[in-house]
């Protein structure tokens, strides 16, 4: 049977654009008739979602398969690190949780995955034409090559070729692309068939003497210098919105409270897109102000950042805001913080065993071991938001028992959240992508606000294959896509 042609994605630093790169390139070989999947072997990030199998999978990974117009499937990123503290992360294997480990004991472990990375991988290159893989940080973390899985050492096991991108906007592209190169074993140089200059602002032509001597030094080619594309596309690192302009040129003001381990903040995209809705990321008391709506969002460590929202002064003045009739909404854990308490009996999330919840939801949530990863679909039942349709998603570890009203009503029959005036609050992620959800939300805060509400100009999900096809326009237009396909080629022929 012949295997997949791959292509790999490396960068210079985390940041570096490879996540869109790839989603670009799975995008463009779509439409040049291939079956096209993404890989990466290892991803740490806390913005996730749910296979409809019922696996846990990074949003990097699910974005690249919505280019490739394919089914987002766990074996495209068998490995995914979730972060709980500083110093430790929940380690997922094949979409499923395996252990919570301290970064030194994974370092130790890892090297035991290679055999779950390379079947993932070999199942993944006999169904598809092209496997687009992406690197992590960089190749040029040399204390961390030994029993590398995501990088070089990932390349060798598959047999990739690498393009090397680097990140103009940061500054020093050159300095990255060459000290990489530098820094690379002498195999591994080998390996970097081609640079790619990316996020580029400017005239190109004052690039040009510096890629000529940037390609004399390395003796890599530099196949494409990409602009930089403003694109509205899920971002891979939490790190990313609150780096994001606040918004003020819209009527009414949505701020999301920026938790320490803030996860899912893709759910909140939709509303960003929303003609009348300026949403904003929180963290300090007194940027909170008097906002239109309070969102609470997911996090990967419910007591702790509740612990840090009490301590904070949000807490108070969240509170303050909703007896003033301001509303609030709770998902995932930012629901859980709703309720009137949090038990951990097992030590799921802390050493803590009861923690006193805000108290504005009749609910109390017990955490265990156990993790929910379900896709679902749900109406809203009754209050504001009554009829709205969501398809959502379920990644929560315990479960919460709602004395009041019902948020919403599952299509098995279950019911999910509580609601209790001017709060609400849900455990399903994506509540906003049908657009049902947002419109009936942006309807309730005009109408309190006394201005004419608007509708989403767009489908969610229409609105993000508009993106896929402008960043494939973009990059193709920069890229040397003969290149490429060139350099794909060739690997093939490698012993």
């Amino acid at each position: 049977m012949k295997r997949a042609r791959c292509i790999m994605i490396q960068g210079t630093m985390s940041g570096a654009g490879k996540s869109l790169l790839c989603a670009a390139l799975c995008r463009i070989l779509r439409q040049d008739g291939y079956r096209v999947a993404p890989f990466k072997s290892q991803n740490m990030a806390l913005n996730s979602g749910v296979t409809r199998d019922g696996r846990e999978m990074g949003r990097a990974q699910i974005v690249q398969a919505e280019a490739a117009g394919v089914e987002p499937d766990a074996r495209m990123n068998p490995i995914l690190l979730k972060p709980s503290s500083d110093v430790g992360s929940q380690v997922i294997v094949n979409g499923a949780a395996r252990a919570q480990m301290a970064a030194a004991e994974y370092f130790a472990y890892k090297k035991e995955l290679i055999p779950e990375i390379l079947a993932a991988y070999d199942s993944l290159a006999a169904e598809y034409d092209v496997i687009v893989i992406e690197g992590a940080g960089s190749p040029a973390e040399i204390n961390l090559r030994e029993n590398d899985i995501v990088n070089m050492g990932l390349a060798e096991l598959v047999n990739a070729p690498v393009l090397l991108a680097g990140d103009i906007d940061r500054g020093g592209v050159f300095a990255q692309l060459y000290g990489t190169c530098a820094l690379l074993t002498e195999a591994e140089r080998r390996r970097v068939r081609g640079l790619i200059v990316n996020k580029f602002r400017g005239d190109a032509a004052l690039l040009r003497p510096g890629l000529a001597q940037l390609e004399e030094l390395t003796g890599v080619p530099v196949l494409g210098i990409v602009p930089y594309l403003h694109v509205e596309l899920d971002d891979e690192d939490s790190l990313a919105p609150w780096l994001r302009v606040k918004r003020t040129d819209k009527p009414i003001d949505a701020a999301v409270l920026r938790l320490p381990y803030i996860s899912n903040f893709t759910d909140f995209a939709p509303l960003e897109a929303h003609p009348l809705l300026g949403v904003r990321y929180v963290e300090r008391l007194g940027d909170l102000g008097t906002p239109d709506l309070v969102i609470l969002p997911g996090t990967k460590s419910t007591m702790a950042d509740l612990l840090w929202l009490r301590q904070s002064g949000l807490e108070t003045a969240v509170l303050r805001l909703a007896e003033r009739g301001t509303p609030v909404l709770g998902i995932c854990g930012g629901y859980q913080m709703l309720g009137a308490e949090l038990r951990d009996p097992d030590g799921v999330e802390s050493e803590q065993p009861v923690l006193r919840g805000m108290g504005l939801l009749p609910c109390v949530t017990t955490f265990a071991p156990e993790k929910t990863l379900t896709r679902v679909r749900a109406v809203v039942t009754g209050g504001p938001l009554d009829g709205a349709a969501i398809d959502g998603y379920e990644i929560h570890m315990g479960a919460t028992e709602a004395l009041g009203e019902a948020f919403c009503r599952l299509e098995d029959g279950r019911t999910d959240g509580c609601r209790a005036g001017n709060v609400f609050g849900t455990y399903l992620h994506g509540l906003f992508d049908s657009g049902a959800v947002t419109d009936a939300l942006a309807a309730l805060l005009c109408e309190r606000k006394g201005i004419a509400a608007a509708a989403s100009t767009e489908d969610a999900r229409a609105y993000r294959e508009r993106q896929y096809d402008l960043l494939a326009d973009g990059v193709r237009a920069a890229l040397d896509m003969e290149a490429v396909y060139r350099i794909m080629e060739e690997a093939q022929a490698w012993s």
